[in-house]
């Protein structure tokens, strides 16, 4: 039930990013020559790094899922032994790659921000700050949910089933994420570079 629930719930969040796309492709469409100036601020070798990161936290959740699934919450072996780790140190990894892309991001903003392109400043600022800064709150709530499950691992007294579908339904939404900032960086950070 909660996997349908959850389905149905990223559904919905798929419906309201698209409104986010159809936002920024509308105002776009209006004022191209503003769109190709803003483009240009952009700071696609950062961008790309996080977008790296982040895609890779998504494959590590996944590992972690697949430990989840053997019921294994943490580690049978040393720290550096990685085909070793449970659910917990591979979920700690994705939060880990997933708060360095929210770090990433705020100092892209921060770095735009001196250069005087701001929510108000004009309309290439208030879709990529709308667009980016929607994304990274669905991040931080990503992350919040990996210290949930992580917690709730430690302190179960047996890693059941509950426990393990709990893993697993994070890593629904994580990859969720994952995939809305693809399409994102698709948008906002590669296509003004062919238009």
């Amino acid at each position: 039930m909660v996997s349908v629930g959850t389905m149905v719930w990223l559904t919905s969040e798929l419906m309201f990013f698209a409104g986010l796309f159809a936002m920024y492709f509308t105002l776009r469409s209006t004022r191209p020559e503003m769109f190709a100036e803003g483009g240009g601020t952009l700071a696609i070798p950062l961008a790309t790094t996080i977008t790296v990161i982040l895609v890779a936290s998504s494959v590590t959740a996944q590992f972690g899922v697949f430990a989840a699934e053997r019921h294994q919450p943490r580690r049978t072996g040393g720290v550096f032994q990685v085909k070793h780790w449970g659910m917990v140190e591979w979920y700690i990894l994705s939060f880990l790659m997933g708060a360095v892309f929210i770090a990433g991001q705020a100092f892209e903003f921060a770095e735009l921000v001196s250069e005087g392109v701001t929510v108000s400043s004009n309309a290439f600022g208030s879709a990529f700050y709308i667009t980016t800064g929607f994304h990274g709150m669905h991040v931080i709530g990503g992350l919040i949910a990996f210290l949930f499950v992580i917690a709730r691992a430690y302190f179960s007294v047996k890693f059941t089933h509950r426990e393990a579908h709990a893993a697993v339904v994070i890593s629904y939404y994580w990859h969720f994420v994952d995939v809305v900032w693809i399409a994102l960086f698709g948008i906002v950070y590669l296509l003004p570079m062919f238009a």
